[in-house]
This record gives C-alpha cells, structure tokens and sequence, in this order.
C-alpha cells in the first residue's frame, strides 16, 4: 500500500502544480480590472461551458450526492433532476440576454455592477447590499469547499484534517491570487474535462468487478432501509415514501441557478454570441453526464463496496473509497488511482477559486471603487482584491475547520441564499421591463432574509420553519422575493425612459453587441 500511496503522491504533486502553473503563466496578461475579473470578455465557448459547470458543481458533484445517494437511494436523485432542469434553463433563457444587458449596462463587470446600472442606482444601494449578500453567502460556499478538499487529503493519506484543510487553502489561493478569471477559467476547464473522466470510468470498472447481476443482492444485503427495489425507486427516501413536500424541495434546487454569481459571470465574460450558442449545448451534455453518472457511483459504489458500510457522516467519501480500492487493490494501477482523486480535487477547487474571485470582485470593484474610494487605482483595485481573496479564504478556513462540517449541507444553506436574493432579481431584471429600483432593493433583501429566518430562526417551539415543514428554504425564499419584486415595484413609479430604452434595445436586439 505504501507503493500505491507514493504513486498518488506524485499525481497529486504534478496536478498541483499544473494548477499553480497556470496561474503564474495569466498573471501577466492582466492589464486591467477588466481582464482580472472577466478576462476581458474573451472567454471560448468549451472553456466557458465547462468553466461555469465545474465551478458550479464542487466536491458536492463527487462527493455530497453520490453519498446522499449512497445513504438513501436514488430518491434523491431528485436534487439532481432539479440543478438539470435549472442547468438548461439557464443557459437558454438568461446565459445570452445576460450578456448584452452586462455590456448595454455601462459595461459592467460584476453582478453587483449591472444591478447598479440597470436601475440606475446613483446611491448605490443595490451595489452595497448585493455585494454584502455576496460576501456572506460565499463565505459558507467556499467553506463547503475547502471542507471537501481536507476530507479528501484526510483519506487517501491519512492526514490530520486540519493540516490537510490547510494544504488545499494553500494551492487554490496561490492560483486565484496570481491570476485571476483567466486562469480561474482555464483550471476550471481542465478540472470539468477531468472529473467527467473520472465520473464515467470509475463506476463502470466497479460494475465489472462486482458484476451487474450482484449488484441488487449486494445491495439488499448491505442492509438499505426497505430492501433495493425501495432503494433504487424514485419515489422513496430511506425507505420511506418520499412526500410531496421533498420532491419539491428537490426540485427547487434548479432555481438556484438564476442568481449564481460565479456561474452568471460566465455569461457576461464569453468572447461573442456565436461561442455562447456553442457553449449552451457543450454545457447541457457535461451537465447530463455529470449529474447522472454521480448518482450511479452512489449506487454502484453501495454494492461494490460491501461488506464495507460507509456510516456517520462517511458517506460522502463513497467515491474516494471506490477509487482508492479499485486501483490499488482490484486492478493494482495506484497512478490511476492519484490522476482520478484528482478529479475529486478538481470539482473541489474549481468552485472554491471562483468563489474566491468573485468575492473579490464584489468588495474591491463594487465597494471599495464603487462607493467608498470611487477614484482608486487599477493598483489599487488590484491590491485589494487580492487582500480580499486572502480574507475571505481565511474565514472560510476557519469555518471549515470543524471535520464533522457537511459538504451537502454548506452547498444547500448558500446555494439557498444567493439563489432567492439574486435570482428573482436577474430573472426580471432581464424579462420584465416594468422591474425597477424599488422593487431590485425589496426583492434582493426579502429573498436573503428569507433563507436566514427559514433555516436559523426558531420560531415555533424551539424549531425552525424548516426542520418543521422540511421544504427547501429556496423555494420559500425565491417565491418571496419575486412577489416582492413585483408589488413593490407596482406600487412605485415606473422606471425612467432612458431605462426602457436600455431594456427594448436588449430585448429587440438593437445593438450588435458583438462590436461594443
């Protein structure tokens, strides 16, 4: 085992340091605030596809559904369904209307940024509580991230998780600081190419040593809540009907999507429309593979690890115990092993260092140029950015220091969060050009403060409204917003001419955008 473990060593080392590459080889091309956070609006169509994919997955994709499922079956499959549906929709519906609303926009650059000019806000209110929105939400994300990553070290080598924690900080810090979008990007291209390899190759070698006419046996006899045909059914969680209520809490999840800023600014940041139109379908396939392949491994992995039962929160390591013992035990080709951990890796790191960029993004474009220091640099600009991504990543760590922390959890109270503050908003800011200023601020704060009574307050004897109906706080959060959105903007002046204008020469396609 020692020789398996000396091989994954060395994948690990030449991956790192690829990574690290990367980032010293962008950190010279960029010439502005632009390039540092949007690559200058230079983005590939295959780079931008699985860029926003894999940033968007995380350890979640590898590690918290295929242990979800694992646990429970494939009831929970329906979350997957959901970010699917979510996946599509917003590539076709907001990924190109996006785009030329950012640019028509004063050319803006962050989320918090095209708010701001698409209301016309001169006191810069949505760019203050936007990008503070941001900031706390990301803080849990990025969290969730780097908690995936010392769960990963501390497994296949046996690491203390607190060191192992603070080794994956390190290198994803390292790249994000040097390079910026670019680089983010480019890493996140070779970490989704990498974790599709890994999601396809390692089930289907585990199927072939167990044998696809063992798996249901297997399965019964790891002891599955209900037997395996409860097990493999849609309609069941744990061995229990599934309600109502969980299959739309499942759902839900796909509305996160619209108010994602680290995805939404692959939208913005793609070279024209012809490498968006390519983006959209490469995007949807990665998305279909992904997401189904994820599930099997929980599946595959039930019956091709028994008699091991992976229990007390170690079911999200499925995968990484799948991979560990196909390839150095099974199959006995431990590099393969190194190169497909890495894959784990990849989804790990390629969500974190978006996280980490656009939180700064938020507060040295958005807060520090934007309202406090308005004539600062592009020195200094960049400076703070990069004490930023040093912040946030600090803070992140330090939450992310409990090894009990679940990954499923962290992704699903953040994903909750930006997805009711941020999506209504960008859903109608986009469609409906009766939205105004009023109604951005009122749906922005209803959809945040929504998600934090719903999950945190315990209003009703001792417990939250969560735990007490079990609905997914995004849905509830999502549909506040959007009504708030549109009462209050009903109940206040419409927006300027100038406004509608901006809105009718996205929506009619007045402007070649191409050349802007």
């Amino acid at each position: 085992m020692s020789d398996s473990i000396g091989w994954i060593v060395v994948a690990f080392a030449l991956y790192l340091l690829v990574m690290v590459g990367v980032g010293a080889m962008y950190a010279k091309k960029n010439n502005s605030t632009e390039d540092y956070f949007l690559g200058g609006r230079k983005l590939g169509g295959w780079v931008a596809a699985l860029s926003a994919q894999a940033s968007d997955m995380s350890g979640w994709l590898l590690m918290g559904l295929p242990g979800s499922i694992y646990a429970l079956g494939t009831g929970q499959a329906w979350i997957a369904i959901g970010l699917f549906v979510g996946t599509v929709l917003n590539w076709l519906c907001i990924s190109g209307r996006l785009r030329r609303y950012t640019i028509r926009a004063n050319n803006s650059l962050t989320l918090p940024t095209y708010f701001e000019n698409r209301f016309h806000d001169k006191k810069r209110v949505l760019l203050f509580i936007s990008s503070v929105t941001i900031v706390v939400f990301f803080l849990v994300y990025t969290a969730s991230a780097l908690a995936a990553g010392g769960k990963l070290f501390n497994s296949v080598f046996n690491v203390d998780y607190k060191i192992a924690l603070t080794i994956g900080a390190i290198v994803i810090l390292v790249y994000t600081f040097m390079g910026g979008f670019l680089a983010v990007c480019t890493t996140d291209f070779i970490q989704g190419t990498l974790m599709l390899v890994a999601l396809l190759a390692a089930p289907i070698a585990a199927l072939g040593i167990v044998g696809a006419g063992n798996v249901m046996n297997n399965i019964d006899m790891s002891g599955v809540a209900g037997g395996s045909a409860a097990y493999l059914s849609l309609f069941s969680n744990g061995g229990e009907p599934y309600r109502a209520v969980d299959i739309i809490s499942g759902l839900a999840w796909g509305l996160g999507y619209c108010g994602m800023p680290h995805i939404l600014v692959r939208f913005m940041a793609v070279k024209n429309e012809k490498e968006l139109s390519k983006s959209k379908g490469i995007a949807i396939i990665w998305v279909f593979l992904s997401l189904i392949l994820a599930c099997v491994i929980g599946v595959v992995g039930r019956a091709y690890l028994y008699p091991e039962i992976l229990a007390g929160g170690e079911e999200e390591k499925v995968f990484i115990n799948m991979i560990i013992k196909l390839f150095t035990q099974d199959i006995k080709v431990p590099v393969i092993a190194g190169i497909f951990l890495c894959g784990i890796l990849a989804a790990i790191m390629s969500t974190a260092d978006s996280q980490l960029l656009v939180s700064a993004s938020s507060v040295a474009e958005d807060i520090v140029k934007g309202i406090i220091k308005k004539d600062a640099t592009e020195k200094t600009v960049f400076r703070i950015s990069r004490i930023t991504v040093l912040a946030i990543a600090v803070l992140a760590y330090l939450i992310a220091l409990n090894p009990n922390s679940s990954i499923m959890g962290l992704v699903s109270n953040a994903w909750a969060g930006l997805g009711a503050a941020f999506g209504p908003t960008v859903l109608l800011s986009l469609y409906w050009k009766r939205t105004n200023f009023q109604g951005a601020v009122a749906g922005i704060l209803a959809g945040a403060l929504t998600v934090l009574v719903w999950d945190y307050i315990p209003l009703v004897s001792g417990a939250t409204p969560g735990s007490i109906t079990g609905l997914y706080s995004l849905a509830v959060g999502f549909a506040v917003s959007l009504l708030a959105i549109v009462a209050v903007s009903l109940l206040t002046p419409e927006p300027s001419a100038e406004m509608m204008e901006e809105f009718d020469d996205v929506s009619l396609n007045r402007i070649n955008f191409d050349e802007e």
